[in-house]
This record gives structure tokens, C-alpha cells and sequence, in this order.
């Protein structure tokens, strides 16, 4: 959508939203997959650390010195403020309607460690303070995640 007041989204996200003063914004900023895999034949789990701030803006050199250290075999820890989303398309519409269990990680320090873990292809540790009371998941699928987080990594199969 060119214009996000068209057709009144805004007030519709907006009354979703705690009470509180908030500007809509489109940061342009990329972020990670870092993780998928099945919760059941129903559901999908997707992990995302979304930086806030773009990786153009990271100092090149800082990001070179993490990749050598990577490579040596240092595993650093970058930090974020995270939710889980659990959620599904209102209509089902085909072979692809599932629950979309959504673990979203705001990173708050290690801009260039992940940029450099990205780029050098290694690991990085996430210390992730997951809101409770911000997430749109119940205290049961909270309580399923550490369990998933240890499954293998497997994309969604498209169809039922």
C-alpha cells in the first residue's frame, strides 16, 4: 500500500496497540530469518531478529573485527527485547492455511556482531528477554517454545 492511512489501517492497528503516543514509520531496515521448524502438522514456527538500526550504518571496521574473531572461533552475544506472535489467516484460503507461530527478536546491542555473523556464516549467541504480557501468544504456547527451539530446523511443507 503506497499510503498506510488508505482505508482506515492505521485506527485498525492502532485500537490493537496499549494506550500510548506512536508514529507509523517504515524503517526500510532489514532483518534476519534465523530459524524455522514445525510446532505440529498445523502450525509453523519462524524466528526473526530484526536490527534497529540498518547495517549500512554499522562501522565497517568493528564489523571486520568480529568477523576475525569468529573465525577463531569466538561466539559472541548480541542482546534483544523479543515476542511471540501466535496467529493464522482469518480465511482459509487453500492448501497453505496454518498457524504462524511468529518469535520476533528486536535487537537492542550487537548490531555488528550479528552483521558479522551473518556475513562470516557463524554462530552468534542471543540473550532474548521475551515480553509475556506484549506478546500476542498464550502462557501454554510460551511455555511449548524452549522445546521447540531445540527441535531441528525444517521448512514448512506447503499443503495439508
Amino acid at each position: 500500500m503506497d499510503d498506510p492511512d488508505d482505508g482506515g489501517v492505521i485506527v485498525a492497528f492502532g485500537t490493537l496497540l496499549p494506550e500510548g503516543e506512536y508514529l507509523p514509520v517504515y524503517p526500510h531496515t532489514p532483518y534476519y530469518r534465523t530459524f524455522e521448524t514445525a510446532v505440529d502438522a498445523d502450525a509453523h514456527l519462524y524466528e526473526f531478529v530484526v536490527p534497529m538500526v540498518p547495517p549500512t550504518w554499522n562501522e565497517r571496521e568493528r564489523v571486520e573485527e568480529y568477523v576475525a574473531l569468529m573465525e577463531q572461533g569466538t561466539i559472541p552475544t548480541a542482546v534483544a527485547i523479543s515476542t511471540l506472535d501466535v496467529c493464522q489467516p482469518a480465511i482459509d484460503r487453500g492448501d497453505d492455511y496454518f498457524v504462524h507461530w511468529g518469535l520476533t527478536h528486536f535487537l537492542l546491542d550487537g548490531h555488528h556482531k550479528l552483521e558479522a555473523a551473518a556475513t562470516a556464516g557463524r554462530p552468534v549467541r542471543l540473550l532474548s528477554l521475551l515480553t509475556l504480557g506484549e506478546s500476542l501468544a498464550g502462557a501454554e504456547d510460551i511455555a511449548r517454545l524452549p522445546a521447540l527451539r531445540t527441535q531441528s530446523r525444517t521448512a514448512r511443507r506447503i499443503g495439508r
